[in-house]
């Protein structure tokens, strides 16, 4: 059994973490860096193996009846998150002053505030309330990113102004839409008291691209647990 650590992009950490665990209860994490002197991938399996992480679907489910918490580990360049379910695990004792719920202290990641929050929908029947995950620009990047254009706003033509949105980097989930459209409207708000043409919203690109987490990198990690079943 392999398993796979190594983002091959910060759009693929991102998802990952997002659609892959935040929504199967790992909310609560720790968040570090690998020094630089270190190897990356002996990290990994030290984590791996400390942390009992590279388990099978089967064992984490014997571990959530017995009320233990399951981990998660993954990796983009030197920066690594470790997160966790509900239930004990010794990494909620060692970290316990480092580790965060995400439901309540979002991960920021390359700009990105990934958060789980409650959705505004009350479900039909009135039973218990629906939670999604949220992923944004973080508050810091996107005040930078609205003075940037609105410092721009009335010294650049349409098509400048068009090349510059889409240079913006973060992938298009409903939020970073919603991010993107406001900033358009207060570039255009700019605009229209100087008299000049409005930038349409054909020039933003807001389709989110599906990718693949894990592709095009390093082989998968073997934990030196799961060699020992493999022989």
């Amino acid at each position: 059994m392999q398993y796979r650590c190594v983002a091959s992009s910060p759009e693929g950490l991102v998802q990952q973490v997002a659609v892959s665990y935040l929504r199967h209860g790992y909310w609560y994490y720790v968040t570090g860096r690998i020094p630089s002197h270190k190897d990356p991938a002996v990290v990994d399996r030290k984590i791996l193996d400390k942390y009992q992480v590279a388990i099978s679907e089967r064992e984490r489910c014997r571990r959530k009846r017995r009320g233990l918490a399951n981990l998660q580990y993954i990796r983009y360049g030197s920066w690594f998150i470790i997160l966790a379910t509900d239930g004990h695990h010794p990494v909620k004792q060692q970290e316990r002053s480092q580790i965060k719920d995400c439901r309540r202290v979002p991960i920021k990641f390359e700009g990105y505030s990934i958060s789980y929050r409650r959705s505004g929908v009350t479900p039909k029947g009135g039973g218990p309330p629906k939670w999604h995950a949220c992923v944004r620009i973080d508050q810091e990047t996107y005040r930078d990113l609205k003075a940037f254009f609105l410092e721009r706003a009335c010294h650049r033509s349409i098509e400048n102004l068009a090349r510059d949105f889409a240079k913006v980097p973060y992938a298009r989930y409903a939020p970073v839409r919603r991010q993107l459209l406001a900033l358009l409207r207060q570039v255009n708000t700019a605009r229209a008291r100087t008299g000049f043409q409005p930038v349409p919203t054909s020039a933003l690109r807001l389709r989110r691209k599906i990718v693949k987490p894990f592709a095009g990198v390093e082989p998968a990690v073997w934990s030196d647990r799961t060699m020992a079943k493999a022989t």
